[in-house]
C-alpha cells in the first residue's frame, strides 16, 4: 500500500468503490466517471467470481474476474483495481483507508453493510451515492444478448 501512503502524503484524496461490474456498459461508466470526480485517484475493489456467483446465480459471472478487472483497469478514470475474496469489503477498507466511498444511487446508507459502514466511519471516509443512471443494467444486457442470438 505504498502507492496509497504516497497519495495521503501529497494530500490527494482517494475514493473507492465497489461492485461487479460484469458486463460494462453506459451505466457502469457513467457511474464511475463520476466517482472519479470525487477524488484525485478511483480504487476500485471487484467481487471475485465465487462471490458473483453467490450474488448473482450460478451462470453470473458473464466474464472472469480476470477479464473483469483488464477492461476496469484499461479505464482512464480508473487508478487502481483489487479484487476482493471475502463476502464483505472490510478489508479493503482498513488497508486503503479511503477518503471517499461511493455506491451508485440505487443504495442507501441503510442498505449499506454494518461492518463496512462501521469501518469506513472509523477511517473517516466520506460516504456518497452518485445518480442512478436509469435503463442500464447487466441483468437487461444479457436478456438483449440471449435474445439477438435467437433471431
Amino acid at each position: 500500500m505504498a502507492w496509497r501512503e504516497n497519495l495521503r502524503a501529497e494530500g490527494r484524496r482517494v475514493v473507492l468503490t465497489n461492485g461487479v461490474f460484469d458486463l460494462l456498459h453506459t451505466g457502469h461508466l457513467y457511474y464511475l466517471q463520476q466517482a472519479r470526480r470525487l477524488g484525485d485517484a478511483l480504487i476500485i475493489a471487484l467481487n471475485a467470481d465465487a462471490s458473483v456467483r453467490a450474488l448473482k446465480g450460478p451462470s453470473r459471472p458473464v466474464q472472469s474476474e480476470e477479464q473483469r478487472a483488464y477492461a476496469l483497469a484499461a479505464l482512464a478514470c480508473i487508478d487502481a483495481v483489487v479484487i476482493f475474496r471475502e463476502p464483505r469489503l472490510t478489508a479493503e477498507i482498513h488497508a486503503l483507508r479511503p477518503d471517499v466511498y461511493c455506491k451508485a444511487g440505487d443504495y442507501t446508507l441503510e442498505k449499506l453493510n454494518p461492518e463496512e459502514r462501521a469501518a469506513l466511519q472509523a477511517h473517516g471516509a466520506r460516504i456518497e451515492f452518485m445518480p442512478f443512471l436509469p435503463g442500464f443494467s447487466t441483468t437487461q444486457l444479457i436478456a438483449r444478448i440471449k435474445a439477438a442470438g435467437e433471431i
